[in-house]
């Protein structure tokens, strides 16, 4: 499980990311809002340790950015912002958990397992987004109240897709979740599959479903 670390302190961000690695996680600290925005789109994470002061910006403005593009995996606040305003404000805008520094971590630890646990009790098992309906566990596909025939690779594909509506995925990203390595796959199969996945669908009178942003990946509407 892959928790993203985004911390300045450089002390702070060791001992973070040895205490979540030898609680089980795969770690990836960053130090600056840049660095946190670039570590999302290349690869994907299950939950973000987060704190505000850093070099380059304020870390809510990152917090509202994701929740704005479709992140929804749980994001816990590290914060010397300790008022009760500040708690306020930082779960309002999308925080499922805000801890004052300094802090324990174990309190981190036994907090980061909860969140996890939550969210893998409420991930829907229905999807849907502009007429498309996902059964992921009798595995059918309807568009518009149509059955869609769909492969394997196909429904893993856009299934990424409805978990982030409105996100920009990397081509790297999706070819790690649909292939389990963004380095083994040809760099043409990936637009295969797309080209297949866009005929699917027939928006000839509005935005098509899926957006190419060239250079970055691609984007469901």
């Amino acid at each position: 499980m892959k928790i993203l670390v985004v911390e300045d302190q450089r002390r702070l961000a060791v001992m973070l990311k040895q205490g979540l690695s030898e609680a089980g996680y795969a770690v990836k600290c960053v130090a600056t809002c840049a660095a946190a925005r670039d570590a999302l789109c290349e690869a994907s994470c299950e939950a973000i340790v987060l704190d505000l002061g850093l070099p380059d910006g304020d870390g809510l403005d990152l917090l509202r950015q994701w929740r704005k593009n479709g992140f929804n995996e749980p994001v816990i606040i590290l914060s010397a912002r300790d008022a009760v305003q500040d708690r306020i404000k930082g779960l309002d805008l999308g925080a499922d958990d805000y801890l004052p520094k300094p802090f324990s971590l174990q309190e981190l630890l036994a907090r980061l397992r909860s969140l996890l646990r939550r969210q893998a009790n409420v991930k829907d098992t229905v999807l849907e987004h502009r007429g498309i309906r996902m059964d992921l566990v009798g595995r059918t596909t309807h568009f518009r109240g149509a059955p869609l025939d769909l492969t394997s690779r196909e429904f893993t594909l856009l299934e990424i897709f409805m978990q982030n509506p409105g996100r920009i995925l990397t081509r790297s990203l999706i070819c790690e979740k649909v292939w389990s390595s963004p380095y083994e796959v040809d760099a043409n199969l990936l637009d295969v599959y797309m080209s297949k996945l866009r005929a699917k669908f027939d928006t000839r009178d509005e935005k098509p479903m899926f957006k190419t942003v060239r250079g970055v990946g691609y984007q469901l509407q």
